[in-house]
């Protein structure tokens, strides 16, 4: 893999911390600037409905931008906006910084995906989106426990100092390794792009992206509940559980990314079925403290290994849009993000326990299963018709 991969995937590693850090600081957050916890609890939607709608929004106005240039402006805006969120008093001002922010790493994660695909040869787009996710997942080991603990230590805003000064490397990095100028010379033009978009086998995929994606944070947003309230452990155990899940993803994004671009079906069926029924494993044994934190482990690895190969063969499928393909695969498995959160909470609200976030992640899986099933058949059925006319 190209050096400049690896310097991508460390600025994705800073902007992951940011994304998924607030779920052990949000209470920090409600007592500082005095508002309640469900209040506090929407930067974490802010961000989401940012990547949503700045992946595709961001990525169209810097398709003719220089990818080095655009890269670096948006890891400037990350950065400033943190220090921002880290200095004020006032809770308005916090939420437009993670709005904000989710723009800025949206754009960012948009170019850097395609940039990714640019760097290496046109057969290893597997390969090279693992290696750039590889970013998330040690967020999730390393970064979202490290942010848990910063705030235990001294309050919410470390945290955001600490992802500022994580910014800094990143910046540097880019600027001195990642190439200059646009990859391929002039992009497509855009109503073409629009309507490589529009490919059916690109708008499943995206659809099943967003389906597992919204299974895995179904669950992941509920781990520290989960871990204390059902399987047992005390607080101190939830930045291991959350560190545990990370490094199973780790594990996942890596092995995905050795047979995500030659042998893709088996794992997507094959990680898929297991994915389901692991988290069907995980609501049965979650009072098991070995089992669960077994589970834990197999279950980021099978998330994130589905996961990235998802957004691998939906980059392959959108070659007809190399400029905004990115853009459109962050913003779906975004909606992931934003809308497993909300489906746990609701039937956690319900009354139905922690162990229903897991029902609901297993669920999610078996409707991906369906769709693809559905769009497997439609070939099929077009040829059928095809050759049934006179």
């Amino acid at each position: 893999m190209p050096f400049a991969l690896l310097l991508l995937g460390l600025a994705v590693f800073a902007q992951g911390t940011s994304e998924f850090m607030l779920s052990g600081l949000v209470p920090d957050i409600a007592r500082d600037l005095g508002v309640s916890v469900p209040a506090a609890g929407t930067l974490t939607s802010a961000f989401a409905a940012g990547m949503v709608v700045g992946a595709p929004l961001v990525a169209g106005l810097a398709r003719r931008w220089p990818r080095r240039g655009a890269l670096l402006a948006f890891l400037v805006v990350f950065l400033a906006v943190h220090v921002a969120g880290a200095l004020t008093g006032s809770f308005a001002v916090l939420f437009a910084t993670r709005v904000v922010g989710a723009l800025a790493n949206a754009g960012f994660l948009a170019v850097a995906l395609v940039a990714a695909v640019g760097m290496v040869p046109s057969d290893e787009k597997g390969r090279a989106t693992s290696t750039l996710l590889g970013g998330v997942t040690l967020a999730c080991v390393a970064g979202v426990p490290a942010g848990a603990v910063l705030g235990q230590l001294w309050g919410w805003r470390a945290a955001f100092w600490a992802v500022a000064l994580m910014s800094l490397p990143a910046l540097f990095a880019v600027a001195r390794s990642v190439p200059g100028g646009t990859a391929g010379g002039e992009p497509p033009a855009l109503r073409g792009e629009l309507r490589s978009l529009r490919d059916p086998r690109l708008l499943v995929t995206l659809l099943l992206g967003a389906l597992v994606n919204g299974a895995t944070f179904c669950t992941f947003t509920y781990l520290a509940p989960l871990a204390t309230e059902v399987t047992g452990l005390g607080s101190a155990w939830v930045p291991g559980v959350l560190a545990l899940f990370g490094a199973g993803a780790f594990l996942g994004v890596t092995a995905a990314g050795r047979f995500a671009d030659r042998r893709p079906v088996p794992v997507l069926v094959g990680g898929g079925l297991a994915l389901g029924a692991g988290w069907c494993a995980l609501a049965l044994g979650a009072g098991h403290p070995a089992v669960a934190l077994a589970l834990v482990f197999t279950q980021g690895a099978l998330s994130f290994g589905v996961g990235s190969t998802l957004i691998a063969r939906a980059l392959y499928a959108a070659q007809g849009a190399p400029t905004l393909a990115g853009g459109f695969a962050t913003a779906a498995f975004n909606v992931g993000a934003a809308l497993g959160p909300w489906a746990g909470g609701a039937v956690i609200d319900a009354g139905f326990g922690y162990r229903a976030p897991l029902w609901v992640s297993a669920g999610l899986v078996g409707l991906a299963f369906a769709v693809a099933g559905v769009a497997a058949r439609e070939p099929e059925r077009a040829v059928g018709q095809e050759t049934a006319r006179p």
